[in-house]
Parts: C-alpha cells; structure tokens; sequence
C-alpha cells in the first residue's frame, strides 16, 4: 500500500529559481501539457493581499512581503492534501527562505531548480513586462542570484534552462518526474 505521502509526491512539482528562470512560463505550459492545475504562489499572493507584490514591497517592504508568502505557501500545501494535481511557480526567493523551504520537505513535494546563467537571467527579466522590486541593479542582482543559488541547489531537480525553449524545458522536467503524457 503506498504512503500518502508518497502519493501526494505525485500530485504536485514546485518550480524553483531566481527571478527569469522561466518558472511562470515553464510552469504554466508543464501544468496545461500534464493536464494538471497551474498557481503562480506570486498571483496567489496578490489575490490574498489584495495588493500586487510591489505594492507590496513598496508599502511593507520585503519582510512583510516574505511573511505574507509564507503564509500563502502554508495555505497552498494545506490546499493540496486533497487537491488536484498541481504544479506550482514559486517567487525567487521563497525557496531561500528557511520556513518555506522547510514547510514544502515537511509536506514531501517535488522541486525542480529552474536554472541559467546570471548574464540570461538579467536579460529575461529587463525584456518582461513585470514589476520586480529586486531588480534594481545589475550588480544586486547579480549578487542576490549568488546569495540565493546554494538554496536553490537543495531542490530535488536541477534543470538548466539557459539557451532552451520553454518547451524544451518542460519535456526536460516530465522525463524527470516521469511523467509523461
């Protein structure tokens, strides 16, 4: 008889990175390919906020920004105990944040490291049409993208997606997750 645990491994993948990895991209696509449910924690979080995530930043700062995503992580697992299958686009730094990283091992869920070259992730993002509070500078962004790495290594995949297609990548994570469609 298989654990619950276990089973619930099968029902949902993290995508973890820093910010222009693909997380949102790759994971929408991954999820409509799988048939699964997409959440974007940073779209949740707004929708329980009520404020966009520079909003956010702008009016709390970073550390109420962090603790609003702990919490909205916290009711995302909650959530997916008995949920459909989902796959889910964390924030950069939610999986470098010691309680969000330790709240999805508790709950035994699969993550995958969405990783490129800094050089192609600054890039990314100043070609997205998305406010990123963290972007501010390409030398703290370069530096934040170091800081957060080692955090990002713990993650059960790694995946590069430096000079891939997204749904080169996608394909990428399905042979690892086995799961294919």
């Amino acid at each position: 008889m298989m654990s619950r645990n276990l089973a619930h491994r099968r029902k949902a993948v993290f995508l973890v990175g820093f910010m222009g990895a693909g997380k949102t991209t790759v994971g929408a696509a991954l999820a409509h390919r799988l048939g699964w449910r997409f959440v974007d924690l940073d779209r949740q979080l707004e929708a329980r906020e009520r404020r966009t995530v520079a909003e956010i930043f702008r009016e709390g700062g970073e550390e109420e920004f962090r603790n609003a995503e702990t919490r909205a992580l916290a009711a995302l697992l909650k959530a997916l105990k008995d949920g459909d299958p989902t796959v889910v686009a964390l924030g950069g730094g939610a999986f470098a944040r010691r309680e969000n990283a330790a709240l999805l091992k508790s709950a035994g869920v699969r993550t995958v490291f969405l990783d490129a070259p800094v050089d192609e992730l600054w890039q990314r993002c100043a070609e997205a049409e998305i406010d990123r509070p963290l972007r501010k500078n390409e030398e703290v962004f370069r530096q934040l993208c170091e800081e957060r790495r080692p955090h990002y290594l713990t993650a059960e995949f790694h995946v590069e997606t430096g000079d891939k297609t997204p749904s080169e990548v996608m394909r990428e994570i399905q042979l690892l997750l086995g799961e294919q469609q």
